[in-house]
């Protein structure tokens, strides 16, 4: 379990990482793809079933198609206009990782969490059912509403055309 876990690791960080190494920011998106998918394996190999496939439709599913329509919505140009790796970002870099790791170090060492009775588990079954009978209503309203954003987004990125057939 130990090494499926360090190999699920690696799926999750090595793209992670190339993200934002990366220069073109298609690649730096579909590897966040990645990155995501590896994580939503995790959730599987601790059986965390519900949360894993919940995961890849939201982040996968969703979060990504967003994102990859905002980037090629906004972008001016075929490539990115990124501006080239220098002594600066990578200060900044480094400031960034320790900063993350003090805080991860100083959350991991100096919490203690209180002991908890372990809670039965759910079923996937009933959780279906909680989303398909009392939420349904806020389900399809989210869903209506990140369509008429993207369609929004659409028509406004959308070149302007004069108008057909005038006496100018």
């Amino acid at each position: 379990m130990t090494l499926l876990l360090a190999i699920l690791a690696l799926v999750c960080l090595v793209p992670a990482v190339a993200a934002v190494l990366v220069r073109n920011l298609i690649h730096s998106a579909l590897l966040f793809v990645l990155a995501w998918l590896g994580l939503a394996a995790f959730y599987l190999a601790v059986g965390a079933e519900f949360i894993a496939f919940a995961h890849a439709l939201v982040y996968v599913g969703g979060v990504s198609m967003v994102v990859l329509f905002a980037v090629l919505l906004t972008r001016p140009g075929r490539e990115s206009a990124l501006p080239a790796p220098s002594a600066q970002r990578a200060l900044g870099g480094l400031v960034a990782v320790s900063l993350v790791a003090s805080m991860l170090g100083s959350s991991i060492f100096w919490t203690r969490l209180p002991s908890v009775e372990p809670t039965p588990p759910v079923p996937l079954r009933r959780l279906g059912e909680l989303l398909a009978g009392p939420y349904l209503v806020a389900l399809l309203l989210v869903g209506l509403i990140l369509t008429v954003a993207l369609i929004g987004g659409l028509l406004l990125a959308a070149p302007r055309r004069p108008p057909e057939g005038g006496d100018a």
